[in-house]
């Protein structure tokens, strides 16, 4: 793969854990469902919440571990 993919490997994890963790730490979703008037979701929301941010914080770290390995390589 290119090196601009693990640049933008990297955005997309960072950007993703940063949503996730707001929508995680903050009220801001339960709001927003509320708002919505879809507040009968917030009982399953920490199932895809946590599992979502897990993710994103494996692919940041994934994106990271392939930049070091290429800088190395070079």
């Amino acid at each position: 793969m290119a090196e601009g993919s693990d640049g933008k490997l990297l955005r997309t994890g960072i950007i993703g854990s940063v949503l996730v963790a707001l929508c995680c730490f903050t009220p801001i979703l339960v709001v927003l469902l509320g708002v919505v008037g879809l507040s009968a979701v917030l009982g399953w929301i920490d199932y895809v919440l946590l599992p979502a941010l897990a993710f994103f914080i494996a692919l940041t770290a994934f994106a990271v571990w392939r930049r070091q390995r290429r800088q190395n390589k070079t």
